[in-house]
């Protein structure tokens, strides 16, 4: 099975980082298999409570945009995927799990969490605009694709994120997106495909 780390940094999730944190850790596998790595800018009295009971480590760089935080972050993982916090919305626990079995494969390069993706023509349209790109609750990312895309740019602080959604789309890159929602529909269409529907026999006295 493919090794994963979540890297999640205080500012991104303010404060809802506690419940980022509490349903990551909900998951069956969470507990010993997955790693979390919190980057911060300040240092914060609660940190300690924090990481003795979600069982994650901080990274306190007070000097460092979140650009070059996530990028130590992810340098110092050796995790086959790294799951980014893109913004502050959180997200259910049982996604994890069903995201995990995905992740298994080499025939992707990131996954877009719980995210409708913009058509060609809409990301022309920001790009013409100068408008900001919407970003995904959460990225997957190969670490060794993000190391060949040059990782986040160490210079920015917020727009870091949605610059390496758009250099995502600008590379070759084998981007899948993945919802709660469209896993859902996929099982039911499955459980469909293996118990069709058949209309029940007829007996004599109904002819």
């Amino acid at each position: 099975m493919s090794t994963v780390c979540f890297i999640l940094d205080a500012l991104v999730t303010s404060a809802l980082l506690p419940r980022h944190l509490r349903a990551i850790r909900q998951t069956g596998l969470a507990d010993h298999l997955l790693p979390i790595i919190v980057t911060s800018s300040t240092n914060d009295p609660r940190i300690p409570c924090i990481e003795q009971r979600y069982r994650v480590h901080f990274l306190i760089s007070p000097s460092q945009s979140l650009g070059a935080r996530i990028n130590q972050a992810a340098s110092l993982s050796q995790a086959d995927w790294l799951l980014i916090a893109m913004h502050q919305q959180a997200l259910e626990a049982n996604l994890w799990c069903l995201l995990y079995p995905q992740l298994d494969t080499c025939l992707l390069d990131a996954v877009l969490i719980d995210y409708q993706s913009p058509s060609m023509s809409e990301r022309l349209l920001q790009r013409f605009l100068g408008a900001g790109i919407a970003t995904p609750p959460y990225l997957a990312i190969r670490r060794a694709w993000l190391e060949r895309l040059g990782g986040l740019d160490p210079e920015l602080e917020e727009p870091a994120l949605a610059d390496l959604l758009q250099r995502l789309y600008a590379c070759p890159t084998r981007l899948q997106t993945f919802s709660l929602e469209a896993s859902r529909l996929d099982h039911d269409s499955s459980l469909m495909a293996a118990n069709p529907y058949r209309l029940p026999p007829t007996s004599p006295t109904d002819t």
